[in-house]
């Protein structure tokens, strides 16, 4: 992806999965096409893209002539792509399967999603897995956290949230996520480490099967 001088996000390339523009996928982007952002009044500050899914960080739109303040440059983050191993933060059906629980989909924008549907709920309703998200679908973060960062790595995610909390989820099998075990995970799950060390995570970039943090001591208050 690119970055224009005016701030407006262009993607191209491979896009199976919609990855590319989150515009419903199953093409190819040959030459450069906007990104949108969802919804009136909102800006995508930052990007992130995995080969098989992106996700950004929204802020509210700045007046006209106003310089961003911090404080903007947190919001909502999207993801959308593939779901293999619960990297969107939605129910896939592959950690059902290797006996792992899987998050709910509630709060999150299901328009398009390829959902697949099998028995396994508590009261007998079924479950839904979601495969494919080609669109752009809202994460809500635990506690109402705001994003500042994302980052994708082949099948996980990082975010890191304006209270400088690091949150992981996705495929966990060299330990990537961060939680001292290599469990893979379709939920946000807080990074406990950095909580404990009193450390707050400044920005998070994931490798395709690692990640790294850069974090500085919180200040007394």
């Amino acid at each position: 992806m690119a970055e224009e001088r005016r701030g407006a996000w262009f993607g191209f390339g491979f896009c199976g999965f919609g990855q590319a523009l989150g515009s419903g996928g199953g093409r190819q982007v040959h030459s450069p096409e906007p990104l949108r952002a969802p919804g009136a009044g909102l800006d995508v500050c930052r990007v992130s893209a995995s080969w098989s899914y992106t996700a950004f960080v929204t802020r509210e739109r700045p007046p006209s002539g106003a310089i961003p303040t911090p404080a903007l440059e947190a919001g909502d983050i999207y993801i959308w792509g593939w779901n293999e191993s619960g990297q969107l933060a939605l129910p896939t059906k592959s950690l059902a399967e290797d006996g792992k629980t899987t998050s709910e989909a509630s709060g999150l924008n299901e328009d398009g999603s390829e959902v697949k549907r099998v028995a396994g709920g508590e009261d007998g309703a079924p479950t839904p897995f979601i495969a494919v998200q080609p669109f752009p679908a809202l994460l809500d973060l635990p506690l109402g956290s705001d994003a500042v960062k994302a980052s994708c790595g082949s099948r996980h995610t990082a975010v890191v949230t304006r209270t400088g909390e690091l949150y992981t989820w996705g495929w966990g099998k060299y330990g990537q996520l961060g939680h001292k075990d290599t469990t893979s995970l379709d939920r946000p799950c807080r990074v406990k480490y950095f909580v404990d060390k009193q450390l707050q995570v400044r920005t998070v970039s994931c490798g395709p099967w690692n990640t790294y943090v850069y974090a500085v001591e919180k200040e007394k208050s």
